[in-house]
């Protein structure tokens, strides 16, 4: 169950709720997702995680995400909540500066007569009215003995300038903490505001129809088989068939198409497109929770709990990173004046107070969940669902990318282009065999056989039906035993027929009754449009090597391989042989550690290779259950063109990311040499911490805005 972690402004609280999170039993892989405040917890453990919660920060509670959707109002209140927080912030850090000024101003003067308490009254109030938070925080981490965190550090950096008698560098240092807390605060809400606008897709309402009258409801009230009603402009609430009415539906919030679709009585549509024109009456197929926009937003917000190795790295980095600045910000306030001629403490001291302030790493931990985060949200906008962060890291090492043909590279609507009798039988005896062998198949080409025939076939004709795996189906029809397949069926059998039939150029569906060879079909696939320049554009972005692997015939596969560029093809594969032969591919890597291969199929019939691959993707399988379940990335068309916008937007995430850690610890490092030598003051520290994680979180939300660019 997903809960929501109201009150959780804080990256680094973030990390430590998860770390506490992981000592309850039950709860050891469980993951805060900081960038939409979630976290998946099983229902009955919610009370013992709550109470670990409030032992680490007892401002944050969890609420049932559930609970937080359905109540309107209470998120309306919940927004103008926070821009109360907001006003009062503003308030807060305006009356503190007013006295810092005054106090700055006329501090000097006040110092030379018996109103020298002034300045601690003035200059004490400033401190307080923004530091109060901060010091509190501190107070409470350290009687539970944890020394180093953000509020520990500027604790001690503040009331060691107060110690010192630089007290307006110790207001200096709350009051920019304060304005950078703000700021920050509006980048990250900012950002997950952007980020929530672009998965905004989930529906307020459904029209439902019942006895003659059309009410509005919550689409968790509308059952399966109800009608409802979608007007002109309205988003579809729920997944169905269109049973009355004509219109083009908007479908770029779950494809990322932007050309409408066309829709008719008998067609399919799915929760999140929006209505044109038309007025639609929709027969519900399935409940709002399996429904096409619910399973993409939880994809999409569980996707936070797959962390990116980068991310680890810094999670673990930033565990020992404080106390390690720490360590050596008492060094330089020790050893110094022991062992340098004329050095003295009060220096040393101020030097190290500054390096306390430069030390924080919050523009790493809270920058980079919400750059990947960004980056899995843009995906999302272009009709990619990437399920977690590592596997959008994984997009940026592709070596190979290995395409399944049916339905991927291809079409998939096949028609029948000529039928060749043998031994006696006619045209019409061999199509009507096969048309009743394959009456129960959902496949592709049993389909184009089916529609060839043109008749209907009673099942009753038909008895012991069963599918052979990688070689076709065997029914027994009006009393005679009818198999259906490939040639590799016809070998497996023992059908005996002419050696030149199993050399035919195109795909060719076999035929034997009751033991004879009665024949073959050649069947027609089109190839995709974009198939050849999306293979283009994945060699152009340094993919090494596109392959294709296929259980068709040779001469079918390398068609399709020849056409579209491919480095090599391997036909006639059974689903366990693509298995292994995608082992072989990844085995032969030169850098097997850093390189990966990505394997694109339908996520039906090639679910076993999908799991194995490093990354499997899924085709067109938007409606698909075992796509989505099976795959890494969901490409939510049929066009395999998504796959090379997949890889670019995991690149440019990448290196958004890889910017906010150069920028974040270079302008650290700088500040501190420069903090050590005495050239940096409070002022600059509270930039090299405060400012560089505003400039870190906006640069990140830089990875939400990708333009796919033009395979034409």
């Amino acid at each position: 169950m997903r809960y929501i972690l109201k009150g959780l402004d804080c990256a680094n609280c973030a990390a430590k709720i998860e770390n506490e999170l992981r000592r309850i039993k039950g709860l050891e892989a469980v993951t805060v997702n900081f960038a939409t405040r979630t976290v998946e917890l099983p229902h009955e453990l919610a009370a013992e995680a709550q109470a670990a919660v409030a032992r680490i920060e007892p401002a944050v509670t969890l609420i049932p995400a559930q609970e937080l959707e359905e109540a309107g109002p209470e998120r309306q209140s919940a927004k103008e909540s926070e821009k109360q927080e907001a006003r009062r912030a503003v308030f807060f850090i305006g009356t503190a500066a007013l006295f810092f000024a005054f106090g700055t101003l006329y501090n000097r003067r006040l110092q030379a007569t018996p109103y020298a308490w002034a300045e601690y009254a003035v200059l004490l109030t400033a401190y307080l009215l923004v530091g109060w938070p901060v010091l509190a925080r501190a107070v409470f981490n350290l009687a539970r003995r944890q020394f180093f965190d953000e509020s520990f550090l500027m604790t001690v950096a503040t009331l060691g300038a107060v110690a010192l008698h630089e007290l307006p560098e110790a207001v200096a240092v709350m009051l920019f903490y304060a304005v950078g807390e703000y700021l920050q605060d509006r980048a990250v809400n900012r950002s997950r505001r952007s980020i929530a606008a672009l998965l905004d897709i989930r529906p307020d309402h459904a029209n439902l129809k019942l006895n003659g009258e059309v009410r509005k409801v919550r689409p968790e009230e509308v059952p399966v088989g109800a009608h409802i009603i979608i007007k002109p402009g309205e988003r579809v609430p729920l997944d169905g068939e269109v049973v009355e009415g004509t219109s083009f539906l908007d479908t770029s919030a779950l494809t990322g198409e932007a050309v409408p679709r066309k829709v008719e009585p008998g067609e399919s549509v799915l929760a999140g497109m929006v209505n044109g024109q038309g007025l639609l009456t929709v027969k519900v197929t399935k409940n709002f929770g399996e429904s096409a926009v619910s399973r993409i937003l939880q994809l999409v917000e569980e996707a936070g709990a797959r962390k990116a190795p980068t991310e680890q790295f810094i999670t673990a980095f930033a565990r020992y990173y404080t106390p390690l600045v720490v360590a050596a910000a008492l060094a330089v306030a020790l050893l110094p004046p022991l062992f340098l001629p004329g050095a003295t403490f009060s220096e040393w001291i101020y030097r190290a107070l500054v390096l306390l302030v430069i030390s924080c790493p919050c523009a790493l931990v809270v920058s980079i969940p919400l750059g990947y985060f960004g980056g899995i949200g843009g995906a999302s906008r272009q009709g990619i669902l990437v399920k977690g962060a590592s596997f959008l890291d994984a997009l940026t090492a592709l070596h190979t990318v290995a395409f399944d043909k049916t339905g991927t590279l291809t079409q998939g609507t096949f028609r029948v282009t000529k039928v060749v009798p043998y031994n006696g039988f006619t045209e019409n005896d061999l199509l009507a065999a096969a048309a009743a062998a394959e009456i129960y198949s959902t496949h592709p080409i049993a389909q184009s056989i089916r529609r060839s025939y043109g008749r209907p076939v009673s099942e009753d004709e038909v008895q012991s039906y069963r599918e052979i795996p990688g070689h076709g189906v065997a029914a027994e029809v009006r009393g005679k035993m009818v198999l259906v397949g490939n040639d590799r069926l016809l070998h497996r059998e023992g059908i005996l027929h002419e050696p030149e039939v199993c050399h035919i150029e195109g795909t060719s569906v076999y035929v034997a009754v009751d033991g004879t060879f009665a024949g073959y079909l050649i069947i027609a696939d089109e190839l995709k449009k974009d198939a050849a320049p999306a293979a283009r554009r994945l060699k152009e972005l340094g993919i090494k090597r596109v392959v294709v692997l296929t259980g068709d015939e040779e001469s079918a596969a390398r068609r399709v391989a020849e056409a579209i560029g491919a480095d090599a093809y391997f036909a006639e594969l059974l689903p366990a042989d693509k298995v292994r032969k995608v082992e072989e591919l990844m085995a032969a890597f030169p850098e097997r550690r850093r390189q990966k291969l990505a394997f694109v199929g339908d996520g039906i019939n090639d679910a076993p290779v999908i799991a194995r691959a490093d990354i499997g993707v899924a085709m067109g399988a938007l409606g698909s259950d075992a796509a989505i379940e099976a795959a890494d990335v969901v490409l939510m068309d049929d066009s395999p063109a998504r796959l090379g916008a997949a890889v670019e937007i995991a690149r440019r995430t990448r290196r958004i990311v890889t910017e906010n850690i150069v920028l974040a610890l270079g302008i650290k490092a700088f500040f501190f040499a420069l903090g050590i030598l005495g050239l940096a003051g409070i002022w600059e520290a509270v930039f090299a911490d405060v400012g560089v994680t505003v400039l870190a979180v906006l640069n990140a939300t830089r990875s939400l805005r990708y333009r796919p660019r033009s395979l034409s």
